[in-house]
């Protein structure tokens, strides 16, 4: 654990062997409720035992920076860059220590791809909820529905953003900016009509080299990114689509008659298995000539047509955990499961 606790008891020697132990080179410390005092590091006890001063209150920096812990990766990383550590303890809203965030468990290997977010649905199907507010900034938790999409790219390096507004384009615009703030670039295509989950594609106007995203503003799953992107790549394909197995059991017995009315088979109650489209995709940029311009294209019509045209189009099955916020059950079931841990 990287931190100690300070009382009358603790001693210069106790702080350098949970130091040792900790590996990471630097110790946060904390008073008995938690709450962060200053962090010790391995300079500070080079210096302490240069200066032959071991006096341990007068060791920790008692004037640490800090964030809050729901700050993103990015802009964490972005805050170390500025400040020069490698280093920050993370707190509640009580200043309470939650964790040691250390350069040294990233990768800095940012990604060129983009990745295009459809946030431009009306939500009709979730009411009141979205009367005011567009259905991705929806909170999850302490942070809009779209802010934890954007998150989750983020963490596997991927920074540069392409959001597709439509229905109260100003709230996602207002909330966002040009997304320095959170150390990535977003750009923003503006759909005058609705578009469907493709139509908008084809507002691009600047060349994409590498293959990008595509992914709803109302859908969140913690898979990896990364790995989509090289099982895309190494089966050369031109677009792939993410998949997931979804049973559901018919609550009857089921009866199998012949022609002749003969009862041939009985199932209680059978479960059914099958595929369904999560709208998460990842596409060449070849494919966007295929879509017609201004007009409303859904993008499982973009995946018929490459298939008539004999393109490689393929499947990625995620089975980590998958949510579409598409009504108000599944936005209170989102906020149960998750709460606490986005």
């Amino acid at each position: 654990m990287s931190k100690i606790i300070l009382t009358k008891q603790t001693t210069f020697r106790d702080a350098l062997e949970k130091l040792d132990k900790n590996g990471n080179g630097v110790l946060a410390v904390v008073d008995k409720s938690n709450k962060l005092i200053g962090i010790i590091t391995d300079g500070d006890v080079r210096r302490a035992i240069l200066n032959n001063n071991l006096n341990l209150e007068q060791v920790i920096n008692k004037n640490p920076f800090s964030l809050h812990i729901n700050s993103s990766k990015i802009q964490i990383i972005n805050f170390l860059k500025k400040i020069h550590r490698r280093h920050i303890p993370l707190v509640d809203d009580e200043n309470k220590f939650i964790k040691m965030f250390t350069l040294d468990e990233i990768d800095f290997n940012l990604k060129p791809n983009w990745v295009v977010i459809m946030a431009g649905g009306l939500g009709t199907r979730l009411g009141d909820l979205t009367k005011n507010t567009p259905k991705p900034m929806l909170k999850v938790g302490s942070k809009p529905m779209l802010e934890h999409i954007i998150d989750t790219f983020v963490g596997y390096g991927f920074t540069k953003f392409i959001l597709s507004v439509n229905y109260k384009a100003e709230v996602i615009k207002d909330y966002f900016k040009d997304g320095s703030s959170l150390g990535i670039k977003i750009i923003y295509l503006e759909e005058k009509t609705r578009l469907g989950t493709g139509g908008s594609l084809s507002l691009i106007d600047f060349e994409i080299d590498e293959p990008f995203f595509v992914t709803n503003g109302d859908v969140l799953s913690p898979f990896n990114y990364e790995d989509l992107l090289e099982f895309h790549k190494n089966n050369k394909s031109n677009a792939t689509m993410c998949i997931r197995k979804h049973s559901y059991q018919i609550p009857y017995g089921v009866i199998e008659v012949d022609k002749d009315k003969n009862i041939i088979e009985m199932k209680e109650k059978p479960i059914n298995e099958f595929f369904i489209n999560t709208g998460i995709y990842v596409l060449n940029s070849s494919v966007i000539k295929y879509i017609p311009k201004n007009t409303f294209y859904d993008l499982p019509s973009l995946f018929d047509e490459l298939r008539k045209r004999k393109k490689i189009i393929k499947s990625f099955e995620i089975s980590d955990y998958w949510i579409d916020m598409g009504k108000p059950s599944d936005y209170n079931e989102i906020n149960e499961k998750l709460e606490g841990k986005l």
